[in-house]
């Protein structure tokens, strides 16, 4: 049985300290219990979590403070309640999920209107990370990364030009044959090949030109305006687990972000 976490008693140096103390709701501490429990595998992408009451039992806690944790969690697209069913753990395969991360809408149409896009890799290679891939990953310069490079299409349409690098380690035996072969969405292969989840992303947004090589594989005059959208991915614990570097044609597309 899971135990709830302890807090010590601060130090009399601590007590000096002005420093708020490190404290967090009992729910907040279920949460983190139940984010442990995901990320050791213990529920998979997909699969029912116990139920509130049984939760309750394991972590000798009321069901409502469990049904507290599960809110945050489920506000967090970790995990999806299915009224008369369950609460399962969330996983990019689901339709409602799979455009979290892309944002490029049809300007006469809604996210996944268009249908699936269709992809091409370009290529997956081994390579050694930059000093800003570095940095972005985490990792030292050096380090093994896998660079992918595909284009995403929409209705035939070449649209989406993404640079891909991952921590080599992690996603051992990834291949271009290996992703060209995946027919679902990228972060769902991920999820159920390489026990790696990406929970949130954070995105940096500037327009660039179709230099480099982009024009041709984009099928677009050199110099077209593009729209440059840098991200980096996180799994548990905020680990950053993948640079992604798209470039989007927003000719008859645009960027849309619902914020809170």
């Amino acid at each position: 049985m899971a135990a709830i976490p302890s807090f010590a008693s601060p130090s009399p140096a601590d007590e000096s300290n002005t420093a708020t103390p490190a404290f967090s709701p009992l729910y907040q501490q279920i949460k983190a219990l139940i984010l442990q429990s995901l990320q050791s595998g213990e529920w998979k992408p997909g699969e029912a979590i116990p139920s509130e009451m049984d939760l309750a039992t394991r972590y000798r806690v009321s069901q409502g403070t469990v049904r507290k944790a599960i809110d945050e969690l489920a506000a967090s697209n970790l995990v999806v309640r299915r009224q008369g069913k369950g609460t399962f753990v969330a996983t990019h395969a689901e339709q409602h999920v799979q455009f979290r991360f892309l944002k490029l809408v049809p300007d006469s149409g809604t996210p996944g209107s268009e249908g699936p896009a269709q992809r091409e890799i370009i290529d997956c290679r081994r390579a050694r990370a930059t000093a800003d891939v570095a940095r972005a990953l985490a990792l030292r310069s050096g380090d093994a990364v896998l660079q992918a490079r595909r284009v995403l299409s929409f209705a035939g349409v070449p649209t989406i030009l993404e640079d891909i690098w991952l921590p080599a380690a992690p996603f051992k035996g990834l291949t271009a044959e290996r992703l060209a072969d995946y027919h679902g969405p990228m972060y769902a292969l991920f999820e159920t090949e390489f026990n790696m989840r990406m929970l949130r992303a954070e995105e940096k947004i500037r327009a660039e030109s179709a230099i480099d090589g982009r024009e041709q594989l984009l099928k677009i005059e050199r110099g077209t305006p593009l729209l440059s959208v840098e991200r980096i991915a996180y799994t548990y614990q905020n680990v950053p687990m993948e640079l992604r570097r798209g470039y989007y044609r927003t000719d008859t597309h645009h960027y849309h972000n619902s914020l809170n």
